[in-house]
C-alpha cells in the first residue's frame, strides 16, 4: 500500500487533522532544517510525553533540540541513543549505555547494541517519539536502522513518530545494488540502493508506506520538511554526524570506501583522517604512508594500529557517489601477492546487500558491467519512492 504521509502544520493525524502532501519551495530563501521549524509540530506537544532519538546533530542554532524543547515546555520524558551514544563520542560498534543524562536528568535509553528496538516498556511512559538525526544518504549507515526499528516499536504500541527532516549531503546519487532480503542486516535493512538519495523524512514515509514494518498501516506518522530545499542543493554539515566521518570529504567518500572495513585495508581509522585514505601492509597500493593509532571516541583498535602502511591520500580526490574504482584495484593487488582481500566475506555481502557484488569483483567484471547489471533494478527503485519525495529536482 503506497502511503504519502506529510504533516507540516502544527497538527497530527492523531489529533484529527487532514493529510496534505507538501514540497519545500525551490527559491533563494535561507535553508531551514524541520527541527527549527517549531511553530510546525510543538504546539500539538502540549500535554504529551515525549521521546527523542538524537544525537550531538540534533542542534537547533546553536542549541541541542532536547534544551530547546525543555525551554518551550515540551514534557521531554526520554532520550533515546542510537549508534555512537547520545553525544556522538563512542567508536563505531562500541556498546552504548543506558544512562542518565548528566545536564537535564532525564533517562537515556540505548537503542544500539543488544537492544535495537524500543520495548513496550520503554515506551509505556510515551505519547510522541521525535527523531532528529543527521543522515548521510547510505543505507549501511546504521541510524536509518534505528528509525527503522522505532517506528515498528511505535506502530506495535499505538505511539506517534514525527521525524523532523534534514538535508542529505548524497542526495543527488542513486545508486549501488538494491539489498537483496535475504543479506538483511542493521547495516541494511531496506530494498533501496547503498546510494538512495531520500532524506530520513522521505525514507520514513517509504517504510511505512511499502509496509517494510510490522503493523505500518496502525502507524501515526508525521514529518517536517526542510524549508527551501531541493534536490540540487549542496550542504555541507555544520557538526560532524559520527566520530569517524569528520568533514565533507569523508562523507562524500563513505559510500565508496566503507566497503573496505570487510577487507584488511584500512581507510584511515585512528588517524586525523578516517575515510580520506586507504593504505595496506606489506602490499603498497600507493606511496602515501601514515600509521594509525588509538584515538579515543572514534577508533580505539583501528587495523594496523602502530604500523605505517602505504597507500593513498584521497583528502584532496574528486570522487563523488559510488567509485568501485579503488576497491577493485585493491582486490587485484592483493590477489596478486596472494593477500586474502575479502577476509570477511558475510560482512561484505551485508554492506553491499547482495553477495553478487564480490562474486562480480572476484569474477574480474569491470567497474562498468558492474554498474551496468544494477541499472534497471535502479529504474524500477527511482519509480517506487517517488510517491514519497518532498523536494523537487
Amino acid at each position: 500500500m503506497r502511503f504519502l504521509a506529510v504533516l507540516v502544520l502544527s497538527c497530527f493525524a492523531l489529533l484529527g487533522c487532514q493529510e496534505t502532501p507538501a514540497q519545500a519551495p525551490k527559491n533563494a530563501q535561507p535553508l531551514q532544517v524541520g527541527a527549527a521549524n517549531f511553530q510546525a509540530y510543538v504546539p500539538a506537544l502540549t500535554g504529551k510525553r515525549v521521546g527523542l532519538v538524537v544525537n550531538q546533530t540534533s542542534v537547533v542554532n546553536g542549541q541541542h533540540l532536547v534544551d530547546a524543547l525543555l525551554e518551550r515546555g515540551v514534557v521531554v520524558s526520554k532520550i533515546f541513543a542510537p549508534e555512537h551514544g547520545f553525544r556522538g563520542d563512542h567508536d563505531a560498534g562500541a556498546h552504548v549505555k543506558s544512562t542518565v543524562d548528566a545536564k537535564t536528568g532525564i533517562d537515556v535509553v540505548s537503542i544500539y547494541g543488544s537492544n535495537k528496538k524500543p520495548s513496550p516498556e520503554m515506551l509505556a511512559d510515551l505519547d510522541v517519539i521525535i527523531f532528529d538525526i543527521q543522515d548521510v544518504g547510505v543505507r549501511f549507515y546504521t541510524y536509518i536502522s534505528s528509525m527503522h526499528y522505532v517506528m515498528e516499536a511505535a506502530a506495535e504500541n499505538g505511539k506517534q513518530v514525527v521525524v523532523l527532516d534534514r538535508p542529505n549531503p548524497n542526495i543527488a546519487y542513486v545508486d549501488g545494488p538494491i539489498l537483496d532480503p535475504q543479506f538483511r542486516s542493521f547495516v541494511g535493512m531496506h530494498e533501496i540502493p547503498v546510494l538512495h538519495g531520500m532524506t530520513v523524512a522521505e525514507l520514513a514515509q517509504m517504510i511505512k508506506g511499502e509496509g517494510w514494518i510490522n503493523d505500518a498501516d496502525k502507524l501515526a506518522l508525521s514529518v517536517v520538511p526542510v524549508a527551501n530545499y531541493d534536490r540540487t542543493m549542496a550542504y555541507e554539515l555544520p557538526i560532524k554526524p559520527s566520530p569517524n566521518l569528520p568533514n565533507a570529504q569523508s562523507i562524500a567518500l563513505y559510500p565508496s570506501l566503507c566497503f573496505f572495513e570487510a577487507t584488511p585495508v584500512t581507510i584511515g581509522r585512528g588517524t586525523d583522517f578516517p575515510f580520506q585514505v586507504v593504505g595496506y601492509s606489506p602490499v603498497k597500493l600507493g606511496e602515501f604512508s601514515f600509521t594509525p593509532r588509538a584515538i579515543k571516541g572514534a577508533s580505539m583498535h583501528p587495523k594496523f594500529k602502530g604500523v605505517e602502511v602505504f597507500g593513498q591520500d584521497l583528502r584532496d580526490a574528486d570522487i563523488h557517489g559510488l567509485d568501485l574504482s579503488l576497491f577493485i584495484s585493491a582486490y587485484q593487488k592483493l590477489s596478486a601477492h596472494d593477500q586474502t582481500f575479502f577476509e570477511r566475506a558475510d560482512f561484505m555481502d551485508k554492506l553491499a546487500g547482495t553477495d553478487k557484488l564480490r562474486l562480480a569483483i572476484e569474477a574480474g567484471q569491470t567497474e562498468q558491467q558492474i554498474k551496468q547489471s544494477w541499472q534497471a533494478d535502479l529504474s524500477a527503485y527511482k519509480r517506487k519512492r517517488s510517491p514519497y519525495l518532498l523536494y523537487q529536482e
